[in-house]
């Protein structure tokens, strides 16, 4: 079974604050308060004959020199002015809203539309200026077109096979799909979405577990109106994320609301779902698409299936005075997080570097580079096929040539640099991640370089 965590979230989705405060952030946008006036002719003034003014909150104003009144063309104007800066600050809120969840940095609608209200206009903003999640969701969906082109389509067939693969597995727990795999307003990162309803959260880790699916178990408490309720997630991290939601049983005929459209959201069951990619894809045969899906590895799993067991190798406590190879390689990854936080291929190197260890002690980078063929680029294999070859670089005992063409390589920088990190990862004490957050770290990465 997986990690079993628990989270405390608040959360009101789209029920922002409607309090009485009248200063926003559009107050400079805001024609003079007697604009906002309308004579009123009392038959009993307040100061001898004076005229008075009625406000638009409902007070009373005294009487006001005919030039201090505006006409009504100018009354327009004013409000004309306040439509379009207001459109024009709701029109960057969404952009920005849509750019933060675009690129993963929130994935919260309410989140998302507060940060980029404080970003744009540098503080608070009315409720009614804000824009709705389905018009941040549009945006997205225009952003994943531009950035992903004809890229996108392919994904969408992909994660389609894979989400019916896992429902039939699943297919005990009647698995209903929702979200952007279903209606197809996917983009780099969106994961696949299901509902599975059991009366024990135990037997769906178990179904899990005889198919070697490594996964967490989430459990998540929300306040919503005042409400608080605790929601059972299952993430699973396999070639697309996937999120299972466990409901009981009685929940299967429900019609859970959209937080976008507040409408009922989409679902679809296994047969609506499988007759779906029938008439959407009628050029592929589906029961071979999920065999072929079946296949495809995960290469994160590959390179956790290769890390985990280097916890057991013994390293020379002359050079290695740290321990285990496992904890040597998570210090010279973090030690490379240090120096290159963005560059994937570099990070895996440093990660992997060691990783033939645990496979022939005699000849670990040969190892390594067999173990990882096909699950890694050419440039980290280069670099940890030469890794070694740096170490040599610094005492001098490398031939000419073959110092020559190590400096030739576009490359070499950082091939030095992870011959330092793979030298200073050696400490006894050293704090560093568990070989998942690692793995977590690298996936989230790959997921923003698309």
């Amino acid at each position: 079974m997986g990690l079993v965590t628990a989270q405390t979230f608040m959360t009101h989705d789209d029920e922002w604050d409607d309090g009485d405060s009248e200063d926003g952030v559009f107050a400079k946008d805001e024609p003079i308060r007697r604009r906002g006036q309308h004579r009123v002719r009392g038959d009993s003034p307040r100061r001898g004959g004076d005229e008075q003014y009625e406000d638009a909150d409902g007070s009373l104003s005294d009487d006001l020199d005919s030039h201090d009144l505006p006409d009504q063309s100018q009354v327009d104007h004013g409000r004309d002015d306040r439509t379009r800066g207001r459109e024009k600050f709701r029109r960057q809120i969404i952009v920005e809203a849509a750019r933060l969840m675009y690129r993963r940095h929130e994935k919260e609608y309410y989140r998302a539309k507060l940060k980029a209200a404080r970003a744009v206009c540098g503080g608070w903003v009315k409720p009614s200026d804000l824009p709705s999640n389905a018009e941040i969701r549009d945006e997205i969906q225009r952003m994943a077109c531009l950035f992903e082109g004809e890229g996108r389509h392919e994904r969408l067939r992909d994660m389609r096979v894979e989400a019916l693969r896992l429902m039939r597995l699943l297919s005990d727990f009647k698995p209903k799909i929702i979200g952007s795999t279903l209606t197809g307003h996917v983009r780099h990162g969106s994961d696949i979405d299901l509902h599975v309803f059991t009366t024990s959260i135990d037997s769906v880790s178990i179904t899990l577990d005889q198919e070697g699916i490594i996964h967490d178990i989430e459990h998540k408490r929300v306040t919503k109106a005042g409400e608080e309720r605790v929601y059972t997630h299952i993430h699973i991290q396999d070639r697309f994320p996937i999120e299972l939601t466990v409901y009981s049983t009685d929940k299967i005929a429900y019609a859970f609301k959209s937080s976008i459209t507040g409408k009922a959201i989409e679902r679809a069951t296994l047969a609506e779902f499988e007759q779906l990619l029938r008439a959407e894809y009628p050029d592929i045969e589906l029961d071979a698409e999920v065999l072929d899906a079946e296949s495809k590895l995960d290469r994160f799993q590959v390179y956790r299936s290769l890390l985990l067991p280097l916890d057991k190798v013994g390293q020379s406590k002359k050079h290695h005075p740290e321990g285990d190879a496992l904890y040597h390689s998570l210090q010279v990854f973090e030690l490379a997080r240090y120096e290159l936080p963005y560059d994937e291929e570099f990070l895996l190197a440093a990660l992997l570097h060691d990783v033939g260890k645990g496979i022939d002690p005699d000849d670990h980078v040969a190892a390594a580079l067999e173990a990882l063929e096909g699950a890694i680029t050419p440039r980290t294999a280069w670099l940890i096929e030469h890794h070694m070859h740096a170490h040599q670089v610094i005492d001098g005992s490398i031939g000419f040539r073959a110092n020559k063409r190590l400096r030739e390589s576009l490359d070499y920088e950082e091939l030095m640099l992870l011959q330092k990190c793979d030298r200073d990862g050696r400490q006894c004490g050293m704090p560093v991640m568990e070989v998942d957050e690692a793995l977590d770290f690298l996936r989230e990465l790959s997921r923003s370089n698309g």
